[in-house]
């Protein structure tokens, strides 16, 4: 049976709260002119990669409030990267989908966001970047808990 509290140090904890605190801030400084923020970036690639969905279900996904998410879908919206349909099981609610645009948005690497990240990951030594890499999923799975 797995102990309830990590044996990490307090310092290596904040450690980590800072350097992802800091990477993030630094990205959005460098791509202050981008098209859409960080929010509607991960709504958009959650889209892409999980499929279409209620915008409630999308704003649990994402952590953020339903007002919030139904925010960042006007925003897409209007951009032209999503699209709502009428939800086959249910007509009275919609079903939010990526489009071709904003599927071009999230895979072409055109976001500054994305450029920003993979310009800062071009830096690192080639044994770094791998070791990130392979942190990925440990990564993603800190997000998903």
């Amino acid at each position: 049976m797995s102990e309830p509290h990590s044996h990490e140090s307090p310092a290596d904890v904040t450690r980590l709260y800072v350097a992802l605190g800091r990477i993030t801030r630094a990205i959005r400084r460098e791509s202050s002119e981008a098209l859409v923020g960080h929010g509607a970036l991960s709504a958009l690639a959650t889209l892409i990669a999980e499929g279409p969905q209620r915008a409630g279900t999308l704003a649990e996904t994402e952590g953020v409030s339903a007002p919030a998410m139904t925010r960042i879908l006007n925003s897409l919206d209007e951009l032209g990267y999503v699209v709502r349909t009428p939800d086959p099981a249910d007509r009275r609610a919609s079903l939010v989908e990526a489009t071709a645009q904003g599927h071009d948005l999230v895979t072409s690497g055109r976001a500054l966001r994305l450029r920003a990240i993979r310009d800062r990951l071009a830096t690192l030594p080639a044994d770094e970047r791998a070791v990130l890499l392979e942190a990925l999923p440990v990564l993603e799975k800190l997000g998903d808990l």
